[in-house]
C-alpha cells in the first residue's frame, strides 16, 4: 500500500521558507506535495505525472492575473523545486478551449508566449487539462496500481465497483489540447467527482488545497491496490538461475552494439549500458506459459514507449547466436512497424535506433538497456512496474494497453522527434569504466575526471568506509564493491561485479597499489612477494579478465595501468616496489602486443611525488627533512618547480582514453625528470 507521507511539521517548513506572499506559501505547498508524490515509485516514476496550482499573482502594471504553475519539462516530481514548476496566465489558456483544433507546436508557442519568466522550462504537455479542471490543486500521476486498472478492458465496470460515482473515465486520447477539451467536457458534466481516471494512462485527482488533492490520491491508489490484492493469483515457484549475468550480458552488450553500428555507421558507437533486475516475483514472472504473447502486448502506460520501446526481447539461451537471432528478430520487427506507420502518418519521421531496451530473460531476470547508466536504470525500473501491471490486470480481465498506430504517435511525437540530435554527448558516455584503488587519491581523482566526461564509474576498494565515501562523492548511477585483489579470485571478482553491474566494461584503470621501503640486502620474501602480488599480479590478473570480456563484446577496449617512474628510475630501498612497476612496465607493451588485433589499446601512466596513500605527509616531512628542505620544494622538485596532483595523473589517464590511436604508450606525469624519462 502507498503511504501518507504528509508531515505538517514538513508542510509549515516549506511555508515558512516561502515568505509572506500567498502565492508562493501555495507554490511552497505545490513543491511540497509534488515530492511526496515523486519520492514513491509505486506512485509516479521518473519523470512521468505532473502536479499544479492555481494561484493570483500581480503583473508588470499591477493587475491581478490568474495564473497557473504547472510541472516543467525536464523535472523530475521527487526533487521539483519552484523554479520547475513555470507560471504561466491562465485566461489566454481558457480562451483555447473554444478552438475546434490546436497543433502540438500552436499549443506549445502558445504556453511559452504566456509564461511569466521566458527563461522558464517548457510547461507540461498537460497544462491545459490542469488549466481547465476549475480546482485549486490538481494531482496527475502514472501509479501501478492505476496503470494495471487502466489497461483492464472492464475499467468502467471496476471503477465503479470501486469508486462508485466518485471518479469519472476519461476514453485514451493522446496528451495534449484533444485530450484537455474531452476531459474538462467530462468533468462538467460530472462536477462532484474528486477524481478522473484516465483509460491507458493515468489518474488525476483534485482539491481545495494540497493536502486533500495529495490525500485523495493516496485514498485513490490504495482503493485500487486493496482491490487488486484481493484477487491477486498465486505466484509459481521462482526457478533456480539456469543463466549466469557474466555469459549473457557481455553478449547481448556485444549483439546491441552490432545492431546499432549497422544502423548507425558509425564504427565507434558506444555499447549501451545493461541494467539487470533479478528476484524471485521476475523469474517466476517469466515461467509464465503466455510470456511470447504478452512480451508483445505493449507499454503500461504511453510515454514508457520513449525510454523502452513497445514491447521486450526474449531471450532463453546464453548462446551467442541465440542472442544475436532475438535482437535482430526484434530489429526486423521494429523496422516493418516503422515503415507500416511511417506510410501511415506520410510524415517523413526519422526512425530511432531500432535496437530493443528491454529484455526477458527466463531464469535470470529483467534487463533493461540504455545510452548510459542513467537510461539504463530508467529502463529496467518502467519494466519492473510493467511486470507489476501485468500481472495484477492478467490475474483479472487482462492486460490490453494501447494498440500499435497509437504506440507510434506516442513514440514519434512531433515533441520527441524535435529533440532528436540536440544534445551532444560528452566524449566518454556510453563507456562503462572500472577503477582499481578507486578510494585513494589518484583513483578517485581519475574516476571524476573520467565521469566528467561523461563515463559511468565502478570502484574496487578494500575499505568499505573509503569507498562508501567515494562512490557518494561521485553520486547516483556509478557503483562500486569491496573486493581484495590480491585475493587468488580478486581480480575476477571485480571484473564479475562489473559486468553485472552495467552490462560489461569498456575501460580499466588498473591502478590500485602499496610502496614497500626496505633495502634489497634486508628485504624478506614475504615483502617481495607480498608487493608483487599487488603491484603487478593483481594488474596482470584483472587485466586479463577484463580483456576477455572485451574480446566477447568485440568492440575494443582499453586498458590503463598506473606504472610509476619507478619502473624506470629505481629509488634506494625501493626495490620492493620498483621490481614489480617495472614488470607491470613490461606487461603494458605485452598486452599491446597480443590485445591490438581486438582493437584493445593498451597505455600506462609513469607519475612521481603524488600526494596518496603511496606519498603521505609523514613520508614526505621525512624527505624533505633529510634533504634539508622544505615539503613544498621537495614535492616541486621536478623540471617545471610545481607540485605533481593527483588530478594531473587522471588527467593523464582521460587524456590516453580520448587517444584514439594511441596504444603501447607510457605518458609520464611527473613534472620533468630526466633520470625518469622514457627516451
Amino acid at each position: 500500500m502507498v503511504k501518507n507521507l504528509w508531515n505538517e511539521q514538513d508542510a509549515q517548513s516549506f511555508l515558512d521558507n516561502a515568505g509572506p506572499e500567498e502565492a508562493d506559501r501555495q507554490l511552497a505547498l505545490r513543491v511540497y506535495t509534488s515530492r511526496l508524490i515523486g519520492q514513491d515509485p509505486d506512485m509516479v516514476m521518473h519523470g512521468g505525472g505532473n502536479t499544479s496550482v492555481k494561484v493570483k499573482r500581480a503583473n508588470i502594471f499591477g493587475d491581478e492575473i490568474d495564473v497557473l504553475h504547472v510541472k516543467g519539462s525536464g523535472w523530475d516530481l521527487e526533487t521539483i523545486e519552484a523554479a520547475g514548476l513555470p507560471g504561466v496566465q491562465i485566461e489566454p489558456l481558457n480562451k483555447l478551449r473554444e478552438l475546434p483544433a490546436l497543433s502540438d507546436e500552436d499549443m506549445v508557442n502558445l504556453q511559452r508566449s504566456n509564461l511569466l519568466d521566458s527563461t522558464s522550462p517548457n510547461p507540461s504537455v498537460e497544462t491545459l487539462l490542469h488549466a481547465y479542471i476549475p480546482h485549486k490543486f490538481v494531482d496527475h500521476t502514472h501509479a501501478t496500481a492505476m496503470l494495471a486498472l487502466a489497461n483492464m478492458p472492464n475499467v468502467e465496470e471496476v471503477v465503479k465497483e470501486i469508486f462508485g460515482d466518485k471518479v469519472a473515465l476519461v476514453p485514451y486520447i493522446m496528451p495534449g489540447f484533444e485530450l484537455a477539451k474531452v476531459a474538462a467536457d467530462i468533468f462538467d458534466q460530472n462536477p462532484n467527482v474528486e477524481g478522473l481516471h484516465l483509460i491507458n494512462h493515468g489518474h488525476f485527482t483534485f482539491g481545495p488545497d494540497a493536502k486533500s488533492s495529495y490525500e485523495l490520491m493516496v485514498e485513490h491508489v490504495s482503493a485500487v491496490e486493496a482491490w487488486f490484492n484481493a484477487r491477486a493469483a498465486q505466484p509459481a515457484a521462482a526457478p533456480s538461475s539456469t543463466i549466469s549475468a557474466k555469459s549473457i550480458l557481455p553478449k547481448i552488450r556485444a549483439s546491441l552494439a552490432r545492431a546499432m553500428k549497422a544502423h548507425t555507421g558509425n564504427q565507434d558507437q558506444a555499447a549501451p549500458f545493461l541494467d539487470l533486475r533479478a528476484n524471485d516475483q521476475f523469474l517466476s514472472f517469466l515461467t509464465r506459459d503466455d510470456l511470447g504473447d504478452l512480451a508483445k502486448r505493449g507499454v503500461a502506460t504511453p510515454d514508457h514507449v520513449i525510454r523502452t520501446k513497445g514491447f521486450p526481447t526474449i531471450i532463453a539461451s546464453d548462446d551467442q547466436a541465440s542472442v544475436d537471432a532475438a535482437i535482430d528478430a526484434f530489429v526486423e520487427s521494429y523496422k516493418a512497424y516503422f515503415a507500416r506507420q511511417d506510410a501511415r502518418v506520410s510524415d517523413k519521421k526519422t526512425m530511432l535506433v531500432p535496437t530493443p531496451n528491454l529484455f526477458w530473460v527466463p531464469g535470470l531476470g529483467l534487463i533493461g538497456a540504455g545510452a548510459n547508466a542513467s537510461a539504463a536504470r530508467i529502463a529496467a525500473d518502467l519494466g519492473t512496474q510493467t511486470i507489476q501491471v501485468m500481472e495484477w490486470a492478467e490475474a483479472n480481465s487482462g492486460f490490453y494497453p494501447i494498440k500499435e498506430d497509437d504506440l507510434f504517435d506516442m513514440e514519434y511525437w512531433s515533441l520527441e522527434q524535435a529533440k532528436l540530435g540536440k544534445a551532444k554527448p560528452k566524449p566518454l558516455q556510453g563507456k562503462a569504466v572500472l577503477v582499481t584503488g578507486g578510494a585513494g587519491a589518484i583513483g578517485l581523482a581519475t574516476a571524476k575526471a573520467f565521469k566528467d566526461q561523461g563515463a559511468n564509474i565502478f570502484l574496487v576498494d578494500r575499505d568499505q568506509d573509503s569507498l562508501m565515501t567515494a562512490l557518494g562523492s561521485l553520486g547516483m548511477d556509478h557503483d562500486g564493491a569491496v573486493i581484495d585483489l590480491c585475493s587468488a579470485e580478486g581480480p575476477q571478482q571485480a571484473v564479475d561485479a562489473m559486468v553485472r553491474r552495467f552490462g560489461g566494461i569498456d575501460i580499466l584503470v588498473s591502478n590500485a597499489g602499496a610502496a614497500w621501503s626496505k633495502s634489497m640486502l634486508d628485504m624478506d620474501q614475504d615483502t617481495l612477494r607480498n608487493s608483487f602480488e599487488l603491484n603487478f599480479f593483481s594488474h596482470q590478473k584483472i587485466a586479463q579478465a577484463a580483456a576477455k570480456v572485451m574480446q566477447v563484446q568485440g568492440a575494443g577496449g582499453q586498458i590503463l595501468f598506473n606504472v610509476s617512474k619507478q619502473a624506470v628510475n629505481p629509488g634506494k630501498d625501493f626495490g620492493a616496489y620498483g621490481l614489480p612497476k617495472a614488470a607491470t612496465f613490461f606487461l603494458v607493451k605485452q598486452f599491446a602486443l597480443e590485445l591490438g588485433e581486438l582493437g584493445i589499446r593498451v597505455n600506462g601512466v609513469n607519475a612521481d611525488r603524488i600526494r596518496s596513500g603511496l606519498l603521505t605527509n609523514e613520508f614526505i616531512e621525512s624527505r624533505s627533512k633529510s634533504r634539508n628542505i622544505s615539503a613544498e620544494s621537495y614535492m616541486a622538485g621536478n623540471l617545471l618547480k610545481r607540485e605533481v596532483e593527483a588530478s594531473h595523473v587522471a588527467d593523464a589517464f582521460v587524456a590516453l582514453a580520448l587517444s584514439a590511436r594511441t596504444t603501447a604508450h607510457i605518458m609520464t606525469v611527473d613534472g620533468g625528470n630526466i633520470e625518469a624519462s622514457l627516451r
